[in-house]
């Protein structure tokens, strides 16, 4: 009998050991999610794989947090988690910044310096409006270098609930493109055009810094068109992308042969380009006005056999973005920002990865789009409100209309294309035309390439301050800081990206919030439902077990 129960013992612990065996060897993770928020991409999956020494993240979202971002803290770490069962080589640390009371002054300092700009919190508890500082924030270090992570997606027309949606639905994009930043090289190269009137380096500064960590930038200037036009077009093939921020010099026919023959050879470009010169600075005069000019530029023909068309106007919208005007007079004289209909802010109602999920794109003086009939596909990224007016050129423009309320029943020109993208086989502008220059191999039809035209070079333009950029899309007056920098890096990374990273972005999260209003409102009923039941659940029970137990002695 005795040796039965020790046979039985080790056969149970063999048992045991073999169970613990297979389920280290078989190890499987299920995600049972609807939206499938915890399956990784198979793009994430290879850039994590990547990696073949440690990846150390920091994250600094830790600490006593308001419960919208205990969500987005709870959904970063279960990812971090999810990254970690695929690679055991990401290691994390969780650090809560302000943990230090006494060296809180200098670690804040020091975490801003970093690129790291806080969170207020502002909330309303029994009648009290409380602060809490926050750093929604990461760091990921791999062999010498580290990039940050942005946790949380701030935006300028979203409650807090929201903004946290998109921050979780976010996630995964922002830390795999961060990991791809640190394991891998360097191997697109873009060329920013230069030679016909673009913008000077200072006011692209921010948007050059912005895409510097992921491709090879380089000046490029088409002036060598005149004397060796084919060693320029040679030189340019070896650019995979080309930007021409807000040119004001036509282009020769030469330049338009070798920048249409980039195209054909499969080349990418962005254009930044408007159909009037018109610029706010030019406002800031003694008499505060300016004439609208409409400018040639020899590219009608180029964009026009591409599948569109910039129209010589000026696009007002009444859902626009402030100006900051002087009101008073001395020195009492202070700016305020007064609303400013040609400043369109401009989005999107396509699920697309380059404006999906992305804030208000600002434009100053843009021009309106159409699209034509053609093969190429024409996807428009960003459009204005419904409520526009367009306006043509030789308009004299003040800035004390701002001042004048606007005739809304004249704003009723519906929505504006200010971008679009187009995709496809381009059939070249100088087919069954005399070309400006002999040319080897000429090419009359492209191979599968991209190009995204956007009315108003404004849009990559940041302001300067004392003689230095300031970030894309902030504004000073009002302390906003509108999508212009998210839209065009991922237009970028769209364009160049051959990982799939970029349609990571398109991933929907469905997240589910408490309502913090009624939680409010019915606090005090709940509080006393949770004292008070109890009590009278007890009391409830100790008189029916007295009446029991009467009942059962009194006999």
């Amino acid at each position: 009998m005795r040796t039965n129960k020790i046979a039985y013992i080790l056969i149970v612990l063999i048992a045991i050991i073999i169970v613990n065996i297979l389920g280290n060897a078989v190890y499987k993770r299920f995600d049972l999610t609807k939206d499938g928020r915890y399956t990784l991409s198979e793009t994430t999956k290879t850039i994590i794989y990547k990696a073949d020494s440690p990846l150390i993240i920091d994250i600094f979202l830790e600490g006593d947090l308001p419960s919208e971002f205990k969500l987005l803290q709870t959904e970063t770490k279960q990812l971090i988690e999810e990254f970690q069962a695929i690679n055991p080589l990401i290691k994390v640390n969780y650090i809560n910044p302000l943990a230090d009371e006494d060296n809180r002054d200098r670690v804040i300092s020091e975490l801003t310096r970093s690129g790291l700009e806080p969170y207020v919190n502002s909330k309303k508890v029994s009648g009290k409006i409380t602060q809490e500082l926050l750093f929604p924030w990461g760091f990921a270090s791999y062999q010498g270098r580290t990039v940050k992570i942005p946790l949380f997606k701030k935006s300028i027309t979203e409650d807090l609930q929201t903004q946290v949606a998109s921050s979780i639905q976010q996630l995964e994009y922002n830390f795999a493109d961060a990991f791809n930043q640190i394991t891998k090289e360097k191997s697109k190269s873009i060329a920013i055009l230069k030679g016909n009137g673009q913008l000077r380096d200072i006011y692209i500064a921010d948007f050059l810094q912005t895409v510097k960590p992921y491709y090879n930038l380089a000046q490029f200037t088409l002036d060598s068109v005149a004397t060796n036009p084919k060693k320029t077009l040679n030189d340019l093939k070896q650019y995979d992308l080309i930007i021409s921020a807000k040119p004001s010099e036509a282009f020769s026919e030469n330049e338009k042969l070798v920048l249409d023959q980039y195209t054909m050879s499969g080349g990418k470009s962005i254009w930044l380009t408007e159909s009037i010169i018109m610029d706010k600075d030019s406002l800031y005069n003694e008499k505060g006005t300016s004439v609208s000019v409409g400018k040639e530029l020899n590219l009608t023909d180029f964009f026009f056999q591409y599948g569109v068309r910039i129209n010589q106007n000026l696009v007002k919208d009444l859902y626009s973005a402030p100006i900051p005007l002087a009101i008073g007079e001395g020195s009492n004289t202070q700016f305020q920002p007064v609303q400013w209909q040609y400043s369109p802010l401009a989005t999107s109602d396509l699920k697309h990865p380059i404006s999906d999920n992305i804030d208000l794109v600002k434009f100053d003086f843009a021009s309106q789009i159409d699209t034509l009939k053609n093969t190429i596909k024409k996807t428009v990224l960003l459009q204005s409100s419904e409520r526009t007016k367009l306006e043509g050129p030789l308009k004299n423009i003040s800035l004390s209309s701002v001042t004048q309320q606007p005739d809304t029943e004249n704003y009723n020109q519906g929505k504006q294309n200010l971008a679009v993208l187009l995709e496809g086989e381009f059939n070249s502008v100088y087919k069954n035309r005399v070309l400006p220059f002999d040319i080897d191999n000429y090419i009359e039809k492209s191979v599968p390439t991209k190009m995204v035209v956007i009315s108003d070079g404004d849009v990559i333009k940041n302001e300067v301050s004392r003689n230095r950029p300031l970030q894309l899309g902030f504004e000073r007056i009002t302390g906003r800081t509108y999508g212009n920098k998210e839209f065009l890096l991922n237009t970028v990374n769209y364009l160049l990206d051959d990982s799939g990273l970029i349609n990571i972005r398109a991933k929907s999260v469905e997240v589910a919030f408490l309502d913090s209003e009624k939680i409010e409102a019915s606090k005090g009923t709940w509080q006393l439902v949770n004292i008070a039941l109890p009590l009278l659940l007890l009391g409830l029970f100790g008189l029916l077990f007295n009446f029991l137990r009467k009942r059962k002695y009194a006999r």
